[in-house]
């Protein structure tokens, strides 16, 4: 009896271990199935992690590594010291201390110390020295040298030293350069904007170059372009506007040879000259800029600011800024004669300066002298009048 009794208990315990057992199983399996869903690789360098010699084939919702991780997909955030390598997408945010290489598309955001590299992207890219897109990014690179995207960037693109693109519809902003096939909206930079197509505007401190312009080319010295109406720069090369050498008289007694070039609205102007009333201060310098108003085929109006500088190469200063209204008469498809108004703001501390314009004159509307340095400043009503050849 006792030996049957015990063989029926070790029976339900048997029963009960299985149960048990089976039931634990499940457990696991059902854990198993959960850490697919949301798997997290932690590491300190491949293949030192938890994904182990496995991890360039795994998908991630989190990946941690103390100084570089690698992996297929990420789909959430990955954090590594050094750098982060997912071979194809990643559909979060990656952090790296140096460097984030996406072999395709980074949807989310990028944040390298030195570098970001990917195939495409939506999303804003952050990086210490470089964002390079192999192909198209819709979304923001912010930089502090280069922004790259080989094909279209939907966008903005903001780097201290330059930006190229391939399709720009946005704008670009750098330090030195900005270069793009066509371009909607603007390009901004210290130095330079290349560019073929704008559907908007260059803004440049010193050039901008691009075949057609149908916005404003603002440069602190030239514009090159085939077609571009409104150019405001010292010197404008467009295939398709106004060049000309002029010769000019002002009340001063001050001849200019000037250079004028622009568009149908806008032109800059440059030039040099000779004062034939004073003695020392004679050799003349003149930049501004211009625009054409009423035009029709034998008559304009021109309005012109320029800044007029005459030098003896010493001591002492002479600076004139002029405000123009030229009427202008076409006596020939190349010639034109002009002459008109002026309204001046003279600053002096030279002898001759301060005689071309004295207190007593009637054109020299007011006159005054600061207590804190020798500079005499003075307005007075003028006049030019001209002789230009166009081409």
């Amino acid at each position: 009896m006792k030996k049957t009794y015990y063989r029926s208990q070790f029976n339900c315990l048997k029963t009960a271990f299985c149960c048990s057992f089976t039931f634990l199983m499940l457990a696991v399996q059902s854990n198993a199935q959960e850490n697919k869903a949301v798997k997290a690789n932690f590491g300190l360098i491949y293949p030192l992690s938890t994904n182990g010699t496995h991890a360039p084939l795994d998908t991630n919702d989190l990946s941690v590594h103390l100084l570089a991780g690698i992996s297929s997909v990420e789909k959430g955030s990955a954090f590594a010291g050094l750098a982060n390598v997912v071979r194809n997408e990643a559909k979060g945010a990656l952090f790296a201390g140096f460097s984030n290489h996406v072999g395709k598309e980074a949807n989310g955001a990028l944040f390298a110390g030195f570098l970001n590299t990917y195939r495409s992207a939506k999303g804003s890219q952050f990086a210490g020295f470089a964002n390079l897109a192999q192909r198209n990014v819709s979304g923001a690179q912010f930089s502090g040298f280069l922004n790259t995207a080989g094909g279209d960037m939907n966008g903005v693109q903001f780097a201290g030293f330059a930006n190229v693109s391939r399709n720009l519809n946005g704008s670009q902003f750098a330090g030195f350069s900005n270069t793009a096939k066509n371009v909607t909206t603007s390009q901004f930079s210290g130095f330079i904007n290349v560019a073929k197509e704008v559907n908007g505007s260059q803004f440049a401190g010193f050039i901008n170059v691009a075949k057609s312009v149908k916005g404003a080319q603002i440069a602190g010295f030239i514009n090159i372009a085939e077609t571009s109406d409104c150019p405001i720069g010292i010197i404008n090369i467009i295939k398709n506007g106004e060049k000309s050498i002029a010769v000019t008289i002002d009340e001063s007694q001050t001849s200019m040879l000037t250079f004028r070039s622009g568009g149908k609205y806008l032109y800059g102007i440059i030039g040099a000259g000779y004062n034939f009333k004073n003695k020392d201060e004679v050799y003349a310098f003149e930049a501004g800029f211009g625009a054409h108003f009423f035009q029709s085929k034998h008559f304009r109006l021109n309005m012109e600011l320029t800044q007029t500088t005459l030098e003896s190469f010493k001591d002492g200063e002479y600076f004139k800024s002029t405000l123009r209204l030229l009427p202008a008469v076409k006596v020939a498809p190349w010639l034109e004669i002009f002459g008109g108004p002026s309204f001046n703001f003279v600053t002096t501390n030279t002898v001759e300066g301060l005689a071309l314009h004295p207190t007593n004159d009637d054109l020299v509307i007011h006159t005054w002298k600061n207590n804190w340095s020798d500079f005499r400043q003075s307005l007075h009503i003028g006049y030019q009048a001209g002789l230009q050849i166009v081409f």
